[in-house]
């Protein structure tokens, strides 16, 4: 989710570089690319060439001209090919094909039973995009990228689930093989939470350089952006949100085993049994914030409840790392007036003031598509990277 820009002086640029300001749009004309990159013409030609051979440059309209014979634009082709959007959760599953500019061609959303081995899964998951595919009207040979969310901490070295209780038997199994024999494509994985937080990259990214966007469903956790740049740790497990401890939840147990953990009480899946446990027939946390939504009087009390428990958590990765802004999305957050009253309330209460003057709260861009847009912009950006998009014109891309 890196941030492209132009940088002056970077000489000599690379064909991945003069794309990036392309696609950016800081030099869109052969003159701009040279006064801004400091290559000959002759070098600019070059790197469009190959550009356009691979058919991710063409020209475009001609642009305002002082005198002489105006300049062609050009303009990046998002049509050259399709990323795959796959938006692993505990009992649904998101896909979609967008083309490189994220738009997208085909969709589907499906509810499963909780607890499928990957396997049965995966499988299922590669033959709906093979009929997405023929949807689109798009061939396996234009498949670019695949992007995939999972909730829980990734082994990023391994391409797998690290550990995480909400998809048991998971642990290790590397999940880019299941689409070996269907795509020639890299897989880019990455936890729920941090494909949020790259849905957001051109709109709320635009204006805060540093948030927190905090997923708020089943499952808690957080995407850490910092100075534009996505924060994973050491090891993969910034931003989990759920299992930091809260006095909330004192002597309460975890599904992670521990004890005292935040999701024990504010988690979408304990707000669930909480009101199970009250009689009422609720199976998913989706359920319980259309109860809200529609003025249940328990459900907004849990729903509310929770976002003050989160609030006060948050409050300390506030006060460490002073965003700008913190963005609630998620299933929760489709009931957002109910879960920021509560939010805010636990928030400004324990969060340092000169942290929170001037902080802004806002609610995710995307509502239930975030997830297949987050997959799809982690996908893009990762491919058209420079350095990996310089290994990649090796092999061209086809024309679309």
């Amino acid at each position: 989710m890196a941030r492209m820009s132009a940088v002056q002086g970077a000489t000599p640029a690379t064909a991945g570089e003069v794309l990036a300001l392309i696609r950016n749009g800081s030099a869109v004309t052969r003159s701009a690319i040279a006064a801004v990159t400091g290559l000959s013409r002759t070098a600019v030609s070059a790197r469009l060439a190959v550009l356009m051979e691979s058919g991710l440059v063409v020209e475009g309209e001609e642009a305002p001209s002082g005198g002489g014979r105006p300049p062609a634009t050009l303009q990046f082709n998002s049509a050259v090919g399709v990323v795959f959007a796959v938006a692993i959760g505990r009992s649904r599953t998101q896909l979609a094909v967008c083309d490189l500019a994220g738009r997208i061609q085909a969709q589907d959303s499906r509810d499963h039973a909780p607890g499928l081995a990957p396997g049965a899964r995966m499988t299922g998951i590669v033959e709906r995009l093979r009929s997405l595919l023929d949807e689109a009207g798009r061939g396996v040979a234009d498949v670019r990228a695949i992007g995939i969310s999972i909730p829980g901490t990734v082994d990023h070295d391994a391409g797998a689930s690290l550990d995480s209780p909400l998809l048991p038997g998971w642990d290790g199994v590397p999940l880019a093989p299941f689409f070996a024999e269907f795509a020639d494509a890299p897989v880019f994985l990455d936890n729920d939470a941090n494909a949020l937080a790259a849905s957001e990259t051109g709109f709320l990214l635009a204006t805060y350089d540093d948030l927190l966007l905090v997923k708020v469903s089943t499952g808690l956790g957080v995407g850490i952006v910092v100075r534009g740049e996505l924060v994973r740790g050491a090891w993969g497990a910034a931003g989990e949100l759920g299992h930091l401890k809260s006095a909330a939840a004192a002597g309460r147990t975890c599904r992670c085993g521990e004890v005292g953990c935040l999701e024990a009480v504010a988690g979408g899946w304990a707000l669930v049994q909480e009101l199970s446990a009250r009689g009422r027939e609720v199976e998913h946390v989706r359920v319980l914030v259309a109860l809200a939504r529609e003025g249940d009087a328990e459900a907004r009390a849990l729903i509310r409840e929770s976002g003050r428990r989160v609030g006060e958590v948050l409050a300390q990765a506030v006060n460490l790392l002073n965003p700008a802004a913190v963005v609630l999305g998620g299933d929760m957050a489709a009931a957002y007036d109910t879960f920021v009253a509560g939010f805010r309330e636990g928030l400004y209460a324990n969060a340092a003031s000169v942290a929170t003057r001037r902080l802004q709260v806002l609610q995710s861009t995307h509502g239930e598509e975030a997830g297949i847009v987050g997959c799809t912009s982690m996908a893009v950006e990762s491919l058209l990277e420079p350095a990996r998009l310089d290994r990649m014109l090796a092999r061209p891309l086809a024309r679309a």
